[in-house]
């Protein structure tokens, strides 16, 4: 997904639109804002009338004095904003400075997770039990240094954890890498990828395959510009390096996000 050019905003509002926020002792400055705030699935439609798209969601947005709205347009569902007053619909980018998180997209991916029963598995590199319940995408680059760390990991959860397997996708961002990832799925080889993750050398091979070409078509296909990126069981994607346990808390807990109407 291409989102719009980033929006600045600075936003006041309180339970009166026109007044900044206070810090008084009773009323709508010293709650939450669901204590002066309300907006139904319904409201929203009604506001949004003659737009493009279909409201299917309403909730209190990450920044305060917002409400993010789902959009569903054609098959997929976009993130907006409406601020407090009910009156500005807000589409763009939203960037949380402190570590520059993007969250509009980060809401899009949410509300439009992955069809895992679109994406081959066949000439995957397999890490962990072939028949665990729970199996994760893992797109990755054999000189890619958090690729290195996060497949370190990965062997720390699978040892810890038999519901797990682990389904390695070669994704050569890297120039350096590219004839070294074709080595590896040729020979469909784990011995060679974590050889190549320690920096030993990696013999050529003669043989030819699409599945370098293949992984990154369906990378572009869902966005996916970075490694090393991880598509959950229930077909989120998580991009990045995770620890241990963040890593195991991120594939116990994700759910896919409900597109149901909030009354």
């Amino acid at each position: 997904m291409r989102f719009c050019a980033v929006l600045i905003l600075t936003l006041f509002v309180t339970c009166s639109p026109a007044i900044a926020f206070t810090s008084a002792e009773e009323g709508c400055g010293a709650g939450s804002c669901a204590d002066c705030h309300s907006l139904s699935t319904n409201e929203a439609k009604e506001l949004f009338k003659g737009l493009q798209g279909e409201v299917v969601s309403t909730d209190f947005a990450e920044v305060p004095g917002l409400w993010r709205i789902g959009m569903k347009i054609q098959d997929k569902i976009l993130p907006v904003y409406l601020d407090f007053s009910k009156s500005y619909l807000i589409s763009g980018n939203v960037i949380r400075l402190n570590d520059r998180k993007n969250l509009t997209e980060a809401r899009y991916r949410q509300l439009n997770p992955v069809d895992l029963a679109s994406i081959p598995t066949d000439d995957d590199l397999l890490l962990g039990n072939p028949d665990a319940e729970k199996k994760i995408i893992v797109f990755t680059d054999p000189h890619c240094s958090y690729c290195k760390k996060l497949h370190a990991v990965l062997l720390q959860a699978v040892a810890k954890r038999p519901d797990l397997l682990f389904q390695i996708k070669l994704m050569p961002i890297k120039q350096s890498s590219k004839e070294i990832s074709k080595t590896i799925a040729c020979n469909k080889s784990m011995e060679q990828l974590e050889a190549a993750f320690a920096g030993e050398p990696i013999p050529a091979t003669d043989c030819e395959t699409n599945t370098i070409e293949q992984n990154m078509e369906i990378a572009r296909s869902l966005d996916i510009r970075s490694t090393p990126t991880l598509i959950l069981p229930n077909g989120q994607i998580a991009p990045g390096y995770k620890s241990l346990e963040a890593l195991l808390n991120l594939i116990d807990q994700a759910k896919v996000a409900e597109n149901t109407v909030k009354q």
